[in-house]
Formats: structure tokens, sequence, C-alpha cells
């Protein structure tokens, strides 16, 4: 097993690094205003991709989220929108929406083909100006933006304004941003993309939070309201069903939990989407198990 990192090491923002792109014709676009400190990025998926996805965190914004479900009858999907603005922002995915629609790409009906767009977002609406969100026409320009290779990570897109550490309270938030990390096996590629906005501290090997200690202070930040979350996307080249994909991405949450400390909280709204675009074949536990090393690296390395 090969872990591939990103190069986001020590930068506050604009580092690049070539990973959810690893897994071929998956594209990855940004729209990114950093004086408001907020953004959006668009996950295009090729033809043919299966996916699943879940919710841990107590407050999610997403769209289209139930789709993802194994028994719901489209297995197919297109697009995955990560955004700033709270729930302001799902509006970027209609931007994607239409970027595709105008690409004729999406799932066949009698009226027309629809694209398949999954929309999460975070909130960063403390860090620049609340009055900027990501909406349909910022979704339309990242998914136009979109291109296969290098990828920008730290504080662009939908990791601008992204902070980490605030379960002390606000005035410890530290920057967080976007990450990721690739990890092979043979043929196999497993691929993360992830918006880290989250209510913990990024575990780097040592004790976690304790609830005992400092107690007014906990109650302050867990007060502060439901400001947090982390979101993203796990791409693999294997070929697994919508019930597969949904393990990937328990796998994804398990990453999580191994480097954010606490994760899935109230105050946060953890959502990851596990995406199989068919090539290779492999069994979905091994998949898993690389999704949780490749969730686990791309977030610590935030950290560098």
């Amino acid at each position: 097993m090969r872990v591939r990192p990103t190069e986001t090491r020590g930068r506050a923002a604009g580092s690049v690094g070539v990973v959810i792109t690893d897994v071929a014709g998956v594209r990855v676009g940004h729209w990114t205003d950093p004086e408001a400190r907020t953004g959006c990025t668009v996950v295009l998926l090729p033809e043919g991709t299966v996916a699943s996805g879940e919710v841990r965190g107590g407050a999610p914004a997403t769209r289209e989220f139930e789709l993802l479900s194994p028994e719901r009858s489209v297995s197919r999907i297109d697009a995955v929108v990560l955004a700033g603005g709270s729930a302001f922002g799902l509006a970027a995915a209609d931007g994607a929406m239409r970027c595709l629609a105008d690409r004729e790409v999406g799932f066949e009906t009698a009226a027309g083909k629809i694209p398949i767009v999954i929309g999460m977002c975070l909130f960063d609406l403390l860090v620049g100006d609340s009055a900027v969100r990501p909406g349909a026409e910022e979704g339309y320009a990242a998914c136009v933006a979109a291109r296969s290779g290098a990828v920008a990570l730290g504080q662009v897109g939908a990791g601008t304004g992204a902070t980490v550490d605030k379960w002390r309270g606000r005035a410890h938030a530290r920057s967080g941003g976007l990450a990721g990390a690739t990890v092979h096996h043979g043929a196999l590629t497993v691929s993360t993309l992830l918006a880290v906005n989250a209510f913990g501290a990024i575990d780097l090997g040592g004790p976690g939070p304790d609830p005992g200690v400092e107690d007014a202070r906990l109650d302050e930040a867990f007060g502060v309201g439901l400001e947090n979350t982390t979101i993203g996307v796990i791409a693999t080249n294997a070929r697994l069903d919508k019930t597969g994909c949904l393990v990937v991405a328990q796998g994804g949450h398990d990453g999580l939990a191994r480097s954010l400390s606490p994760a899935h909280t109230r105050v946060d709204g953890d959502a990851i989407v596990a995406a199989a675009t068919g090539a290779v074949e492999a069994h979905v536990d091994l998949v898993r198990l690389l999704a949780v090393t490749a969730v686990e690296t791309a977030v610590r390395d935030l950290a560098g």
C-alpha cells in the first residue's frame, strides 16, 4: 500500500497536489473569494460513476443526499458540490447542475437528461463577509473551471473560510481548509478531497480534548452554534454498487474519527460521499480500509 499525501503542509492557501484527480476521469474546479473568505468546489465524476454517502454530524446542510441511499432508484452521480455559506451555499449546486445540463450530462428521462448533483455545505459566515455566499453563478464558474491533474488545496474553494479547533471557544480557532490524500494498492486507487471545518482539533497522536477540563469554557464552545462541519468526497476506481459505496463512506467517517478530536459532534454536520468509477475489481473491505487511511492522512497533513 502506498499513501500519497497532499503538499499542503505549512501553507495557508493555494498549494497544489494531485489528489482526488488521481482517479481517472475525476475533475475538480474552484470558485474562491479570498476577501469574503468563502468559496465552492465542484467535483465532476465520469459517466457510470456509482455513489452513496453518510452523514454523522448533528447539523448537516445537504442537497439530494437521500437519493444516495442504497434502496433509492438512481445509482449514478454526475457531480458533488462542496461549498461555504452554510445552507445558503447549497444554491451553488444549481449552477453546477445548469452547467452539466448545458453539456447534456445527466440521468436519462423522457423529458431529457437531468444531472445528478449532490451538495454539501459548511459554516464559514463568521470569518469573512457573511453577506457573500456561493450561489448558482459561482457554482457554474467552479464547474467550468473543473480540470484533471493538479488541484489547488488549502484555503481555496470550499475550504477558503474553514477553521478547526473550536472546541475551546471561537477565540482559539485555527485555519482549516481543503485537504486530500491518495492511497494505492496495486491497480486500486482510493483518494479523498475534504473541506475541513471542524469543531474539534486535528489529532496528531496526542491526548484529545478532555470534557472534564475547563468545563465552563467547553460549555461556551458548545454554545457557539452550528458553525462547523467537515465535508468531502472519496473517489475510487473500484467497481462497487451503492451498498459498497456506503461501506466506503462509513470508512471515511472512521478516518475523521481518527484524525479529529472530537468528531461528529452535534454542532458539526460531517458528511462524506463515496464514488466508484468501476475500472478495477476490488473487495469492498479493502477499499474501505484504504478510505480510512486516505481520510486520516489528509486531515492530519493539513495540520502540518
